[in-house]
């Protein structure tokens, strides 16, 4: 196994505080928004292996010089002995996940994730029409899905799928302003699908100046109402004028504990808003985009790809079993994440398993193999490796699923 070192990402919705908490760290003044832990091209991590051999584990044995090397070019040098044979068979020789400890000190952007299909037939479109890979208005950058899940490490708040059109009109309503009144009359007077659709549909496309006005106005009403309205005010805070902050009143807001997590899937539309978590995702870069950001809205893709449906967030809590390990069941292919609580004087969980892993300490002092982990510590264990770990302390495993 290898001790992972890990690139931390100054996102401005970033939290300036959370992330040097976990880690024993001074604060530094400027955003810490994530950790990746993984293989993403964009950030990959990297271990510590013999020089010019990417394929020898260091051990106390170890005379050749040792060097720091991405865990892509790892991987790339040996993926079926880093991986498995059978991860590879099913996602070819990439580590088909990223791992992350995401820090919202603001709210993130409104977003959605296409489905496979969605995605293969997008990336193909926009290559046929010559898009380049990094215009800011490319939508596709991959041929994969994105399902993603988030677990609350401290409370945790944000937006998942729409709630029923009577109960946005209702928070709408409430701020007594007059020109959402068409919103509130369409999502009374429609089925639930046409009626999300056509305000969603209206409120991304309604003129940038009106909107800016109606959203001011809005918050200023939010922030005297208070309460459930609360969110909204802070995100208008964030974002001024922003055509998301209507969006975001008809979402379900959500508010995780420690150890609960939501999962996101295809066309489920959602915005993190304050917290740290530990999430897991498929390991894409497709994201489209509805509301509080500058970046580029592609509307007519967002729509066609949106699940227009009314969904309670199906918050998860892990499943025990009797060796301890506390599983969250999700319907990913691509990724399994479970935690362990270890105790003091407890025997060692056995963590052995044919699929590549990235085991991440969040509380205590974790023993892993040779290895102390204290929080924010991780260790990247590639498949079929013999690893048990020891507390106490609390340790999340990421892996392939089953």
């Amino acid at each position: 196994m290898d001790r992972l070192s890990n690139t931390v990402r100054p996102y401005a919705w970033g939290s300036t505080t959370a992330i040097p908490a976990l880690l024993g760290t001074a604060p530094t003044g400027e955003p810490q928004a994530e950790m990746w832990m993984g293989a993403h091209p964009g950030a990959p991590s990297r271990v510590t292996r013999p020089a010019k051999d990417t394929t020898t584990r260091p051990t106390t044995a170890t005379t050749t010089p040792l060097t720091e090397l991405p865990l892509t070019e790892v991987i790339a040098a040996d993926p079926e002995g880093e991986l498995g044979a059978a991860t590879v068979a099913r996602f070819g020789p990439r580590l088909p996940f990223l791992l992350k400890l995401l820090a919202a000190g603001a709210p993130l952007s409104l977003q959605v994730h296409p489905d496979l299909d969605q995605a293969r037939r997008g990336y193909a479109d926009e290559e046929a029409r010559g898009v380049p890979i990094d215009a800011p208005h490319r939508t596709y950058k991959d041929t994969n899905h994105k399902p993603e899940l988030i677990c609350a490490l401290t409370p945790f708040d944000g937006l998942c799928g729409f709630r029923g059109p009577g109960e946005a009109a209702d928070a709408m309503e409430a701020l007594g302003v007059d020109s959402l009144k068409p919103y509130v009359d369409l999502l009374r007077a429609h089925p639930e699908e046409a009626a999300l659709r056509e305000v969603l549909t209206a409120i991304l496309g309604a003129d940038p100046a009106e909107m800016a006005e109606t959203v001011a106005e809005a918050a200023a009403a939010a922030e005297r109402l208070g309460g459930a309205h609360a969110p909204y005010a802070r995100i208008a805070h964030h974002y001024p004028g922003d055509p998301g902050v209507l969006a975001a009143m008809l979402l379900n807001h959500v508010r995780l504990q420690p150890g609960e997590a939501l999962f996101l899937g295809a066309g489920v539309p959602h915005a993190y808003l304050d917290g740290l978590g530990v999430e897991i995702m498929a390991n894409s870069d497709n994201v489209l985009r509805c509301g509080l950001t500058p970046k580029h809205i592609d509307i007519p893709e967002l729509l066609s790809i949106v699940r227009f449906e009314a969904t309670e967030p199906g918050v998860l809590r892990p499943e025990a079993s009797p060796s301890g390990e506390e599983r969250y069941e999700t319907p990913a292919d691509e990724f399994a994440l479970s935690r362990y609580t270890l105790a003091s004087g407890a025997a060692p969980a056995e963590l052995t398993a044919p699929t590549p892993q990235i085991l991440l300490c969040t509380a205590g002092t974790v023993r892993v193999g040779e290895l102390d982990l204290t929080p924010g510590q991780s260790v990247y264990v590639p498949a079929a490796e013999a690893v048990e770990a020891a507390g106490p302390g609390t340790l999340f495993r990421a892996t392939v699923a089953a």
